[in-house]
């Protein structure tokens, strides 16, 4: 593929966009019936793979968080997570955005991923509804 084409499919797939690769094992966390379909069967589609659920027995490369303000305890979720990805791995942590129902403050979610230890490269509008934060761990 050419990096036209490259650039071309960052714009039309939104998982590309999100740097998810061929050959990665994702696994979804806090699935419900709120959540962006397309974005989900993009990342599929990207990787190649159904997304893996909670109850997925091994690492993952990725995991994708969706997230709202009553789901709980947000930096016990991504600790959580933390324990699911191998070395290198990100979570894409999903939020409502501003006015929808679940939205959470830009800076919660700050304080959590720093009190979880991880860092925060980067947040996109992912969907209509939906924000997403990338987030790393620290090396093992």
């Amino acid at each position: 593929m050419s990096a036209t084409a490259d650039h071309a499919e960052e714009r039309t797939n939104p998982a590309a966009r999100l740097g998810f690769q061929p050959g990665q094992v994702v696994q979804e966390i806090g699935y419900d019936d709120d959540v962006d379909q397309e974005l989900r069967e993009a990342i599929e589609e990207i990787t190649g793979q159904d997304l893996v659920d909670e109850e997925y027995d091994d690492v993952a490369d990725a995991v994708v968080l969706w997230f709202r303000d009553e789901d709980g305890d947000l930096t016990d979720a991504l600790v959580d997570a933390i324990g699911l990805l191998e070395d290198g791995g990100i979570i894409w942590l999903m939020t409502p955005k501003t006015g929808r129902d679940g939205y959470i403050e830009p800076s919660d979610t700050s304080e959590a991923a720093q009190t979880a230890g991880l860092s925060q490269t980067k947040s996109v509008s992912v969907a209509k509804d939906w924000t997403g934060a990338r987030l790393v761990a620290p090396k093992r």
